[in-house]
C-alpha cells in the first residue's frame, strides 16, 4: 500500500521562504506578487497571522495578512508590514494562494476556516480582503460580503473589498 498523504496546518517558518515565493508567483502576476523582502518582513514580523498547508514535504497553499485598524486593506501595507495587537483590529488578508496542481480540493476554504478560527480567538472584528472580480463568487460562498470596488491601485487591476464579520 501507498503512503498515506496527510496535509498539515501549521504557522510559517523560514525555512518556507524559497517556496512560498515560488507558489507567490505561481498565483499572481508579477505586478502584484509580494516580493522576497515583503515575505522574508512578513514572515519575521507576522507569523502569527502567516498559516501555511503542507503536504509532505511540500507547502500546497498559505494565506497571510497584518491585523490593521481599518476595516479595509489599503495598499501601502503591501510595503509596510507591522506587528500584529495581541487582540482586536481587523485581519487582512494580503495573500492566499493554493498550488495550481491542488486546485478544487477545498484547500483555500480550509485555508481561510482556519485563519478565521485564529482571528476569532484574538477578538478580531472582521477578516477583510480585496479581490479580482472573477473571485467574489468564491468568497461570496464562504460567507464573504462584497463591499465594493476598492480604492487600491495596487498593480493597476480593479479590486474588489471584501469583509466577514467574526
Amino acid at each position: 500500500m501507498k503512503g498515506t498523504v496527510s496535509m498539515i496546518i501549521r504557522q510559517v517558518d523560514e525555512k518556507d521562504l524559497n517556496q512560498l515565493i515560488t507558489l507567490e508567483n505561481k498565483g499572481f502576476t508579477p505586478e502584484e506578487a509580494a516580493s522576497k523582502d515583503a515575505f522574508i518582513t512578513r514572515i519575521n514580523t507576522i507569523p502569527d497571522t502567516f498559516i501555511i498547508a503542507q503536504e509532505n514535504e511540500e507547502i500546497i497553499g498559505y494565506v497571510n495578512g497584518p491585523v490593521i485598524s481599518a476595516p479595509f486593506i489599503t495598499d501601502d501595507l503591501f510595503e509596510k508590514t507591522i506587528s500584529n495587537p495581541e487582540t482586536g483590529g481587523h485581519q487582512s488578508i494580503l495573500g492566499i494562494v493554493v498550488n495550481p496542481k491542488h486546485h478544487h480540493k477545498g484547500i483555500a476554504s480550509m485555508l481561510l476556516r482556519e485563519f478565521e478560527k485564529q482571528a476569532r480567538n484574538k477578538q478580531r472584528l472582521t477578516v477583510t480582503l480585496t479581490c479580482k472580480e472573477e473571485l467574489i463568487p468564491f468568497y461570496e460562498k464562504n460567507g464573504y460580503v462584497n463591499q465594493g470596488v476598492a480604492e487600491s491601485q495596487h498593480a493597476g487591476v480593479q479590486w474588489f473589498n471584501m469583509s466577514k464579520e467574526l
